[in-house]
């Protein structure tokens, strides 16, 4: 006899949909899985052997063959386990599943026959629904994920069991209790921790504002580190469908089986210094998102930038200039999105106090300085737009029990700035400042006499690049939008053109 079910599986960050077809007929006991499965799907012959006979059913001791389709594509991991186990069960006439293509089908089983929760839930469900399907059984950990999808019937079993009682009608799912949620965000760092450094939290203003990438450079102790975890604080609020994509993302790399609800913080990763490149911007034999991905809408942040291998920064040209990476494989090209703020922390020489600190000398030699400079390439500074000097704080600065100003209040002038920002673009798909076109700084960048004259000089006593002109005027539209400004005015392209000195006073 035969059976078909639909499940499903993930290639990159989006879901497909699977047949898993089951065919049983006489001959030596034999248990085959065709199309292309790894070991992980190989395994599931003993899973669903062993699930079926402790659920009370009756294993066929007839050859049985499973094919998944597309038989093209790799197929991995746990996902058809349930699917498998009720395919078999069908084409053995113990049951039957009307309307089964109404159904997407996903679970790992346990050898008791139980279902484990899974990684990925919510781009599968999202798949099932742009195809067709409306409801969707699966274990009982990843409903309130799979709720998330408006328009799915949801149907939440706990074992092997269950699922076989739900479609012979003798047995009914309880209603799921969604958690009452709200939109205040309570960050846990607060720039008001910060003492001093006044300029700096100007400059992470502007960064929030307008998407733009960050690098701080100081001495050791002047509070790099604690500054840049407080970026995320002040990061404008995330819309539904900028969620959706963060708790896309989140499902598949399993970030969130303990949460299982929509993602509303922006995310922020920090990854140590010895991560390979593909742990940067993804990679193996089937690619899974990277670090630049899982940071999607959020911050990357690199502590101690020249630590990095030259090889995993220069990889990380091209995800900051087009906001997306593409991995090449054999079988598939994908592409994974990277829409993130880089925000990035540095001394200015291997000991830390070149040039900052009079108290103590700096005791690496030129070639040693040059050395550790040269691991950030020119055209990879050329991308960060603000280069800050963070000095070392003074002990009465340190000591001032002046109250600074919070992360809500700097937050409420981002999301203002954010909006003024949502409305210039709403006719494209630019989101912020810092993704204009060319033809949109254009019109949006345009600047009076005094404003031309002052970058015109900035440009050619700094020797800046045309990117690098391109991005101060970015910058500069940002500042404007802060301000409350409809035009560029000569104080923004000033403030603006500040942030790129480091290009000349580090690195020539």
């Amino acid at each position: 006899m035969y059976a078909k079910m639909m499940s499903a599986s993930v290639l990159g960050v989006d879901g497909f949909l699977v047949e898993v077809e089951v065919d049983i007929s006489n001959g030596l006991p034999m248990f085959d899985i065709v199309g292309l499965p790894d070991s992980a799907v190989r395994e599931a012959k003993e899973r669903v052997r062993v699930a079926i006979r402790n659920s009370h059913a009756n294993f066929p001791l007839q050859r049985i063959t499973t094919n998944l389709a597309p038989a093209d594509i790799k197929k991995e991991g746990s996902i058809f386990d349930l699917a498998i186990a009720l395919g078999v069960i069908v084409a053995s006439g113990q049951g039957e599943i009307p309307n089964f293509e109404q159904y997407l089908i996903v679970g790992e089983l346990a050898l008791d026959g139980t279902l484990r929760p899974l990684s990925g839930v919510l781009p599968m469900v999202m798949a099932a629904k742009e195809k067709g399907l409306t409801k969707v059984v699966l274990p009982r950990q990843n409903a309130s994920e799979a709720e998330l999808v408006s328009g799915m019937e949801i149907i939440p079993v706990e074992t092997l069991q269950q699922a076989m009682l739900y479609f012979k009608g003798e047995w009914k799912p309880d209603p799921l209790l969604m958690e009452e949620t709200t939109d205040t965000f309570l960050p846990l760092l607060d720039l008001a921790d910060v003492q001093g450094q006044t300029h700096v939290k100007r400059a992470m203003e502007v960064a929030a504002a307008g998407s733009h990438n960050l690098l701080l450079i100081g001495p050791p102790g002047s509070g790099k580190t604690m500054l840049a975890r407080r970026i995320s604080s002040i990061l404008p609020n995330m819309d539904i469908q900028e969620s959706l994509e963060v708790t896309k993302i989140c499902s598949i790399a399993g970030l969130i089986q303990d949460r299982g609800r929509l993602i509303t913080e922006r995310p922020f990763r920090s990854p140590h210094h010895t991560i390979s490149q593909a742990g940067l911007v993804g990679g193996g034999a089937i690619p899974k998102p990277g670090e630049v991905s899982l940071a999607h809408r959020g911050v990357l942040f690199l502590d101690e930038l020249p630590e990095f291998s030259k090889s995993s920064l220069e990889v990380l040209r091209q995800p900051l200039e087009d906001r997306e990476v593409t991995l090449g494989r054999a079988r598939a090209v994908l592409t994974f999105p990277a829409e993130f703020v880089l925000v990035g922390s540095m001394n200015p020489c291997p000991c830390g106090y070149f040039g900052y600190d009079q108290d103590r000398s700096c005791t690496c030699n030129a070639q040693q300085i040059q050395r550790y400079r040269a691991k950030i390439s020119g055209p990879l500074l050329d991308r960060i737009d603000l280069h800050v000097e963070v000095p070392r704080v003074d002990f009465g600065t340190l000591s001032s029990r002046v109250a600074n100003e919070s992360s809500a209040t700097v937050r409420g002038r981002v999301n203002e700035a954010r909006k003024v920002q949502s409305e210039r673009f709403a006719q494209s798909t630019t989101l912020c400042n810092s993704t204009m076109t060319p033809s949109e700084i254009r019109e949006y960048c345009r600047l009076d006499t005094s404003s031309q004259e002052l970058l015109r000089k900035a440009f050619d006593t700094l020797g800046l690049s045309a990117r690098a002109h391109d991005r101060i005027l970015k910058v500069a539209r940002t500042i404007a939008d802060l301000a409350g400004k409809e035009q560029i005015e000569v104080a923004h392209i000033a403030e603006a053109i500040q942030y790129r000195t480091l290009d000349r006073k580090f690195w020539e």
